[in-house]
């Protein structure tokens, strides 16, 4: 019988003796190394529910990757073991990326508190009225605390206002046996200049700021995961300073260290290596910015796309700087090929400005004194992925063989 795919890989050297998870961000330790100071702040303000009184509502800020999440988390594990004798506090934890509706928002907390599942909330159909009030009798249906965390809460406010964040914070005023307290995370300190002044008094009723991780801090962290997630001796003592050095210079996160830990550790075992190296982790580096802006071009809308392809087709075909002009042919020309309405070239021309700042591309202003003004264009990404990714897109698989015709270049 022929071997498996799968042989050469299951027999080679395992680097992680458990689960790979425990490198993941959503991994909660027993210990969160650098942040006791701020769990006992918000243990302090949160102790107010296990006496049955509501705590004040908390505003977090902080950078991607700084342990707010997991610091909150690991608080509502602790909270949930020390009031396991009565069970009178409801700790939930809710992601604005994910639900960003008002609708949606008081539709997913409303139906932690309906066993009938014939009684939920419908995903869509009713007034917001009627979601708010099944939603604050079903609650007060107990004596209880709820502390509700809303993670990523400025991506709720512009996406959706602050309407929600008005009913859940004057909702005490209509409660007769419960009690609800918010949580509010962000890595944005701009998103409460869009709140409603009463929203935002009741909001920031206690504040608090995460600074970012610093080099020596991140090797910790890494540290503590490292002895839980990998067999003794497979990593090179100079992995995890690498890694912490590298993620201290983008803002101290540790997400970023705890990923090139990580994918570092997979390169590593997928090329059947004894150890981890510094190699491995630049290998990881490098894969981890492609799989960023991989994932950026994935998620442009269409005609961004079409932009995209114009300058990578007209960068194949011709050594010389592109000028604006010369996009905006290709881009007619591909328009017409995909059958998408086309737009104006001043339109394309700002399409092309976000493209710049994304970091896709790049684009400078280039003056021909009474000649007026056109932008020098060239990719900063490669060519043969990003086009491999937009060919991904139904709408443009009518591309794969265009070549695109000779021109002249307009100004």
């Amino acid at each position: 019988m022929d071997e498996s795919i799968f042989q050469p890989y299951l027999n080679s050297k395992r680097i992680f003796q458990r689960n790979r998870e425990i490198l993941r961000p959503s991994y909660i330790p027993d210990e969160l190394p650098h942040r006791r100071n701020q769990i006992n702040q918000l243990a302090s303000i949160l102790v107010t529910a296990l006496r049955g009184d509501r705590p004040s509502n908390v505003l977090i800020f902080g950078k991607t990757g700084t342990g707010k999440t997991a610091s909150v988390k690991y608080l509502g594990k602790e909270i949930k073991k020390a009031d396991s004798e009565f069970n009178r506090i409801h700790y939930i934890y809710m992601n604005c990326e994910v639900v960003d509706t008002q609708y949606g928002a008081l539709q997913n907390i409303g139906n932690m508190f309906i066993d009938n599942f014939n009684e939920r909330i419908p995903f869509t159909g009713w007034s917001t009225e009627r979601v708010y009030n099944i939603f604050r009798e079903k609650i007060d249906e107990a004596n209880r605390v709820v502390i509700i965390v809303l993670d990523e809460i400025d991506k709720l406010v512009y996406k959706s206002g602050d309407d929600v964040l008005y009913h859940l914070s004057r909702i005490n005023d209509d409660l007769q046996n419960a009690k609800v307290s918010l949580i509010g995370i962000s890595n944005d300190l701009k998103f409460t200049d869009f709140l409603d002044p009463r929203v935002k008094s009741r909001m920031g009723e206690e504040k608090m700021v995460f600074p970012p991780y610093n080099a020596d801090q991140l090797r910790d962290i890494l540290k503590q995961r490292a002895e839980l997630a990998f067999f003794p001796g497979v990593i090179e003592d100079s992995v995890i300073p690498l890694c912490s050095a590298l993620a201290a210079q983008e803002h101290g996160d540790a997400r970023r260290a705890l990923d090139l830990l990580r994918v570092a550790a997979e390169i590593a075992e997928r090329y059947s290596d004894d150890i981890v190296t510094e190699a491995h982790v630049y290998k990881a580096k490098n894969k981890l910015e492609l799989d960023c802006v991989t994932e950026a071009i994935r998620t442009l809308p269409t005609q961004s796309k079409l932009v995209l392809m114009s300058i990578l087709l007209n960068e194949e075909r011709n050594d010389a700087r592109l000028t604006t002009g010369d996009v905006y042919y290709t881009y007619r020309d591909l328009a017409a090929v995909t059958g998408i309405t086309q737009l104006t070239q001043r339109r394309v021309t700002d399409l092309i400005s976000e493209l710049d700042m994304l970091g896709i591309i790049h684009a400078r202003v280039k003056s021909f004194g009474r000649g007026g003004r056109t932008k020098e264009i060239e990719s900063s990404v490669s060519a043969i992925e990003t086009k491999k990714v937009l060919e991904e897109d139904e709408a443009l698989q009518s591309l794969k063989n265009y070549r695109p015709k000779n021109q002249t270049t307009l100004m």
